[in-house]
């Protein structure tokens, strides 16, 4: 009787878990199958069965040069990325191995900068860039987009680096390891799993960042969620043309996340299960 109350809920369980990822991944199956469409039959309404043209794919291609933008997107992604991994490997390796009575205070109080609303700092974020000379610049949205993922990639990365024994850095420190070697080559091959996952996490992030990449970039520097809103004129919404940049934009990191599953909810399972 038991054993099938357990088969009846993992079959309950699993069924609502097809529906809530069907349900979350509609409109982008709606967005790649209007891709297809022509624009007259875009507008006409829901279907979906489109007549498979690359008419819209055309135009992007070659009316609205898509390969820049998507370069800008991986330059600023990774960049920001990369940056991000060298200030907070170190900050959360402090705060985890070496920490005061400070150490939650300054954790929620980074966190707590992701709850306010964006639009109340753009006034000033903006008058700083234009008097660095940073609007539309790659540099520019880099740092800006490191900036703003920082609490995160320093508190999962803090998260991990807890579940390392602190034993096994003292004996390295006995060995004579430096700061830089205990850091380098003891604490980073241990947390590989954990540092790949945020890494993963943040260039998602970094990539589907529209709010600042289009208030901060123009033409040179506009990464691909910038690139899509091109797509709205005076006349209207291009939608197939728009489903079609949108689905460029969005098939890299779609690639990537489907690749790099396993290792992605390995990191974020990291040292949950002892």
């Amino acid at each position: 009787m038991a054993r099938a109350v357990t088969t009846q809920h993992k079959v309950v369980v699993t069924a609502a878990a097809w529906a809530v990822a069907l349900i979350i991944f509609f409109p982008i199956l709606y967005t790649i199958i209007t891709s297809f469409k022509s624009e007259q039959e875009a507008i006409q309404g829901f279907d979906l069965i489109p007549s498979f043209t690359f008419e819209s794919y055309a135009d992007v291609q070659s009316q609205y040069n898509y390969f820049k933008p998507f370069m800008n997107s991986v330059i600023i992604s990774v960049g920001s990325t990369i940056l991000a991994l060298l200030i907070a490997v170190p900050a959360a390796w402090s705060m985890a191995f070496s920490p005061t009575r400070r150490t939650k205070d300054i954790l929620m109080w980074m966190l707590s900068t992701k709850m306010m609303p964006a639009v109340a700092v753009l006034m000033p974020i903006y008058l700083l860039f234009r008097d660095f000379g940073l609007l539309d610049s790659r540099i520019g949205l880099t740092v800006m987009l490191m900036l703003i993922n920082l609490p995160i990639v320093v508190w999962m990365l803090y998260t991990y680096f807890r579940e390392i024994p602190g034993e096994i850095l003292e004996a390295a420190r006995m060995d004579g390891a430096s700061l830089w070697n205990e850091i380098v080559y003891v604490l980073t091959p241990m947390a590989i799993p954990g540092i790949a996952s945020t890494m993963l996490l943040n260039i998602i992030l970094a990539w589907n960042e529209a709010f600042w990449t289009i208030r901060l970039t123009t033409t040179e520097a506009a990464p691909l969620t910038a690139f899509i809103t091109s797509f709205s004129s005076p006349q209207g919404l291009f939608w197939a043309k728009l489903s079609a940049a949108s689905t460029l934009a969005i098939a890299p990191i779609l690639v990537m996340g489907w690749f790099s599953q396993k290792q992605l909810v390995r990191g974020l399972t990291f040292g949950a299960v002892k």
